[in-house]
């Protein structure tokens, strides 16, 4: 028998009343682009392909927010599929009511915990996975809740194609430290910097967010952590 996957999504799944255009978008559109919760009940047994016509490249975001960079990313790159999960429910209705009025044929979401579509997906399977300025849980009780551990990274790692890359950011100085320590030391991630200040650097053609030009107006360095698939 399957072994039902736990969610662990901490904190509320929804913060003000949604109202009008996000309520809308999320009744009418969410149920178009949702990968249906069928699909998730077995490890390893959903291949991305499936969830799209015609495309051989696939990017997964983790916790995107309310998706300005997955919005960015897939109306710059449509010939790639994109899959991106976000539990909370303002967050996903923003990210719908602002790509309503496009082609949504490269884009599939889940409004729940992105790990129980990580353990469905199928390994060697995607090109990038990106982990942006997840929540620092900054008290020592709660590093367990952080989104890269150990075991997330294995299981990032079974996902990637060779040579596939990772890619993490925070302006979370603590954070960064551990996020990087946590790649290097696993033995299926090599860390792309070429020199001392490359995860200071912003990588070529990076869109920068509200939250991340928030966060540099308020004096926050973000970091920038590339790892490769070994």
């Amino acid at each position: 028998m399957q072994k039902e996957r736990i969610r662990k999504v901490y904190g509320r799944r929804q913060g003000r009343p949604l109202r009008g255009d996000r309520q809308k978008a999320l009744d009418t559109l969410y149920p178009k682009l949702s990968i249906s919760m069928e699909c998730l009940g077995k490890e390893g047994t959903l291949a991305p392909s499936s969830l799209f016509e015609e495309k051989t490249t696939f990017i997964f975001e983790i916790g995107f927010g309310s998706g300005e960079f997955l919005h960015n990313n897939m109306r710059t790159h449509p010939d790639i599929g994109f899959i991106g999960a976000e539990p909370f429910v303002n967050g996903m209705s923003s990210f719908l009511k602002e790509i309503k009025d496009e082609d949504h044929s490269n884009i599939r979401v889940l409004m729940d915990d992105a790990l129980i579509l990580a353990h469905s997906l199928t390994s060697d399977s995607l090109d990038h996975i990106y982990v942006l300025n997840p929540d620092p849980w900054p008290k020592t009780r709660h590093h367990k809740r952080r989104m890269i551990s150990q075991r997330n990274l294995t299981e990032f790692a079974r996902l990637l194609k060779s040579g596939g890359t990772l890619t993490m950011t925070t302006d979370v100085d603590s954070l960064a430290e551990w996020m990087c320590t946590q790649a290097s030391i696993h033995p299926d991630f090599e860390w792309t910097a070429q020199k001392g200040d490359d995860w200071r650097t912003m990588p070529q053609g990076w869109y920068q967010t509200r939250y991340e030009l928030k966060g540099k107006e308020a004096g926050r360095q973000q970091s920038y952590l590339i790892f490769e698939r070994r």
